[in-house]
């Protein structure tokens, strides 16, 4: 009876060429015959994020400033003056700093007699000074046009007002 031997164990050099990673690779669909089509998943991925990056940049940065990729809102549009990035100056620049604070510093903030900042301004109480503001409005508009309303029936009954 002949006995069986042991194979000798593949080690360093001869482990690596026993080693067939084209086959693996194969299996799991990176084989060379799909190099072509992988090629073409890279290529529509990356004008795909191209496309999408300019989009964002333009939709930013729009050098029509009218028009961007989303419509807004009424309320926005009358509102966008207050929502423009602010240029801050450097802390150490006090003229900067002087003349950034007589235009009014950071929206929504105050500043107080003593130069203390107050923040009592928060979005709620914003909100309801312009409905306020807004119903202030509406309600001047009615007035004067039942004044008017009432002056032109003076005027047909003869009575003269200005």
């Amino acid at each position: 009876m002949v006995r069986k031997r042991f194979r000798d164990a593949k080690t360093g050099l001869s482990l690596v060429k026993s080693f067939d990673a084209e086959r693996f690779l194969k299996k799991i669909g990176l084989g060379k015959e799909d190099h072509y089509f992988w090629k073409q998943v890279g290529k529509a991925l990356l004008c795909t994020y191209t496309l999408f990056g300019v989009a964002w940049l333009y939709n930013e940065t729009s050098p029509l400033g009218w028009w961007t990729l989303k419509p807004r809102p009424k309320e926005e549009r009358e509102l966008a003056h207050l929502y423009e990035r602010l240029k801050f100056p450097y802390p150490g620049d006090e003229e900067a700093m002087d003349e950034f604070i007589a235009k009014g510093g950071m929206i929504g903030t105050t500043i107080g007699p003593k130069g203390i900042i107050e923040t009592d301004r928060d979005s709620r109480n914003y909100q309801k000074e312009l409905q306020d503001n807004k119903f202030e409005q509406e309600a001047l508009k009615l007035w004067i046009r039942m004044r008017n309303e009432v002056i032109a029936e003076l005027q047909e009954k003869g009575f003269d007002v200005e």
